[in-house]
């Protein structure tokens, strides 16, 4: 929906804002909340897309391998080729099939879906009021975006709201810049509480005024009244956009949509007032009710801050799992704060005692990334939903994330547009029960928490896993824990998210070998789960099941099958136009979806060859994952950078895309010498998409700083502080550690190393 901008009103914009690079998009109005309804012709291409793989490889199969295996020469090499370049295309194939399956579930789900309306859902929430906490991890974000997102989960349409802001940074820091951004952050919640004031005090005097008349049905003096209350709203939202500073797309996004996108649908809400008042209509009371209760509800709301690395007590382990878990474990309890050789500990007391912290418990939980913003009925919407009948055992409703439009880097652009196409799919694995979590945004039935939770001691204290942080895709593992105890997962099948994209190559790095990180791990709880489900004669179905499958361990064969056909020079016997058709309707469909979403079709090229330079990216996050299964050691979360200046990219990551480039223009040169013309226009295809996607999506100049950097870098050494050694023969005693734990061993309760080094740095 467009913005309706008052007269005369302009963006405050900043002379700072990045330079926009060519082939990105200027236009930043997002898709609809709703998804066009597809056609019956659409929804029957789908469906003969899917057929028509299955076809070209079954066909492939019998007229070229099995021919060839009978009538070609039965030498071992031979043998071996075809029986690797099968299994190779087999599962490339696969992966296109579970993306034509999903879409076609998406198309059925968006044929089917049905809005409810305000006044049904405002009804509802009359009489039942669930509770609902917002989680907001952040670790080292910058104070702005941190703002945007506590601003719109704060002006959600709800009734019974509190929002925590779930600081990681480290509580003592001697930096003075890293310092003072601390204290911006603390201080945000008064910020948005203040900011609020105004608005929460006049509606809920407005509304308090309302339930002192007891007349049936609004006069109408009454309903002009409710009208100006409505178009003072809506002028203040107004006012808060044109005070945004744009400095980017997402600022564009956040004055557009949360601001004034709201204020648009209040400003409507006050002339379908006036005109009823006009026309002398009768407004019954409990829907008068409903509209000063909307008030109430987008204004007011509480906020807080909770940083669990002030208490040693607390998993201080450096992901954003344990960050969310440690929060969840203390809510629905009354604490006092312990002082202890270590730093606070939090004890629990019973009621009735003077408490130091008071957590209150909560009904449902948003787990929310500090990147994210919501639209302004996300809450109502999925909590309705939620409570619907039929649907009590549904642990978690969301709606998977879309990108800001508007980008101004091409590389952004693009994964903004795979950002896209995931959402469509997500939605299509929900239609199948194959729907996961995912982390940048979910409504969470705590209730279902509890049911997974697992606890262990360390150290003297309790530590409460309800997310599991076994892998750096946490919200992946617990998506197959909550299916193993009989909770389902739904995607909503509306847009009411939004989220950050990775700008620039070295923060897309990062996220994307993040991603590429875990699958396989979660892969024998899966397959635990379709046994345990057999055995209970509660069989999963075979398309779900291979949905999650291909959504955990697609990464890992694609990766290694891109990386054998690049490399291996296949006999020219094995070729065949059928394995192209096999292909052509993923790329078609794919094409089709992009323009749905509104980019370009041939945007579909552009795809391919970024994955092949993110093809080193996701190796690297598969042989991680690898290294954990051997090892048995957790695998450091590495968080996606969210900064506004370029993050350097690893020099291998720069230098591996531009060999994939190389090779195959060498295996290009050396198949047409050879007049093995199949694999020679491969080969050239891949080197002319891949140098396409360096340039555009890298930069020469950009790669060059990088490869710099790498080379330079080990070069500097960070100065250390001289180690004071300690008097041996008459060492000080460490009175509070004598008292505290019974001798002068100074423990960690839970072996925090890197936080005792903080307070040390800190006191220092």
């Amino acid at each position: 929906m467009k913005s309706v901008f008052p007269w005369g009103v302009k963006k405050r914009l900043n002379k700072n804002m990045p330079k926009r690079q060519w082939g990105t998009e200027r236009d930043t109005t997002p898709l609809g909340i709703i998804h066009e309804s597809p056609s019956v012709l659409k929804i029957a291409l789908s469906r003969i897309a899917v057929i028509a793989t299955v076809a070209f490889w079954f066909f492939y199969l019998v007229s070229t391998v099995v021919r060839q295996m009978f009538e070609g020469p039965h030498t071992y090499q031979f043998v071996l080729e075809s029986s690797g370049y099968l299994i190779v295309m087999t599962l490339l194939t696969l992966s296109a099939l579970m993306y034509l399956i999903s879409r076609q579930g998406a198309l059925q789900r968006f044929s089917k879906h049905v809005r409810p309306p305000r006044s049904q859902i405002e009804g509802f929430f009359d009489k039942d009021q669930p509770s609902i906490t917002v989680l907001i991890p952040s670790y080292n974000e910058e104070v702005e975006v941190i703002y945007k997102t506590l601003m719109s989960a704060a002006l959600q349409e709800y009734p019974d709201m509190r929002i925590v802001l779930l600081m990681d940074d480290n509580p003592n820091t001697t930096d003075p810049e890293t310092l003072a951004r601390l204290k911006e952050t603390r201080a945000l919640a008064k910020r948005i509480e203040k900011q609020l004031s105004a608005p929460a005090r006049r509606f809920k005097k407005a509304s308090m005024e309302f339930q002192k008349t007891r007349t049936k049905k609004l006069t109408v003096p009454q309903i002009r009244k409710l009208a100006r209350e409505y178009d003072w709203a809506a002028d203040w939202l107004y006012a808060q956009a044109d005070n945004v500073t744009i400095e980017d797309h997402v600022d564009t996004f956040f004055a557009d949509q949360v601001y004034r996108a709201l204020a648009d649908e209040l400003r409507l809400t006050s002339e379908a007032l006036e005109a009823s008042a006009d026309e002398k209509g009768s407004l019954p009371r409990t829907r008068a009710k409903q509209l000063y209760n909307r008030l109430n509800w987008i204004f007011t709301t509480k906020l807080d801050s909770f940083e669990r690395k002030q208490y040693a007590s607390l998993s201080h382990e450096a992901n954003k799992a344990m960050n969310i878990n440690s929060y969840i474990g203390l809510m629905g309890g009354r604490y006092r704060k312990q002082s202890t050789p270590q730093g606070p500990i939090l004890t629990s007391i019973a009621k009735g005692r003077k408490a130091d912290l008071v957590i209150p418990d909560s009904d449902f939980l948003l787990t929310l990334d500090a990147d994210s913003v919501l639209l302004r009925d996300y809450c109502l919407r999925l909590v309705h939903y939620s409570l619907q009948p039929g649907n009590e055992r549904v642990a978690v409703v969301q709606t998977p994330y879309s990108s800001f439009r508007g980008a101004s880097t091409r590389i952004e652009r693009l994964a903004g547009a795979t950002t896209d196409l995931q959402h469509i799919l997500h939605q299509g694995k929900t239609h199948y029960g194959a729907t996961f979590w995912v982390g940048a945004n979910a409504i969470i039935r705590k209730v279902a928490l509890e049911d997974i939770v697992e606890k262990e001691w360390i150290g003297g204290f309790e530590i409460k896993r309800y997310v599991q942080d076994r892998t750096v895709i946490e919200d992946t593992e617990s998506s197959i824990d909550l299916a193993l105890h009989g909770w389902k997962l739904i995607n909503y099948p509306e847009r009411l998210s939004y989220s950050a994209t990775p700008p620039d190559f070295g923060s897309l790095i990062v996220q994307r070998r993040r991603w590429a990180n875990g699958g396989l791990l979660i892969m024998p709880k899966l397959i635990g789960r379709f046994r345990e489900h057999k055995r209970m004669r509660e069989p999963v179905s075979y398309i779900e099941f291979m949905l999650r499958t291909n959504y955990m361990t697609s990464i890992a064969w694609a990766s290694f099958g891109l990386v054998f056909l690049l490399a291996y020079p296949y006999d020219s016997r094995l070729l065949s136009p059928l394995i192209v058709l096999a292909a052509l309707p993923y790329f078609l469909a794919m094409a089709s979806d992009l323009r749905h979403c509104g980019y370009r079709r041939m945007d579909v090229l552009r795809i391919y060859g970024f994955n092949l330079i993110l093809l080193p990216v996701n190796l690297a996050g598969v042989l991680k994952s690898i290294q954990q299964a051997l090892t048995g050691k957790k695998i450091a979360f590495a968080r996606t950078p969210k900064v506004k200046n370029r993050t350097l990219a690893p020099m291998i990551y720069v230098l591996a895309p531009a060999a994939i480039i190389a090779f195959s223009a060498l295996t290009c040169w050396r198949d047409i010498s050879a007049e093995n013309w199949p694999n020679a226009i491969f080969a050239a295809f891949n080197a002319i998409v891949a140098t396409w996607a360096f340039v555009s999506y890298i930069g020469v100049r950009n790669a060059l700083v990088d490869v710099w950097h790498g080379m330079t870098d080990w070069m500097y050494v960070d100065v250390k502080k001289p180690h004071v050694m300690q008097n041996t023969i008459n060492p000080t005693l460490d009175w509070r550690a004598v008292l505290y734990h019974g001798d002068d061993v100074k423990r960690l309760p839970l072996g925090l190393a890197s936080y005792d080094k903080d307070v040390k740095e800190s006191a220092a």
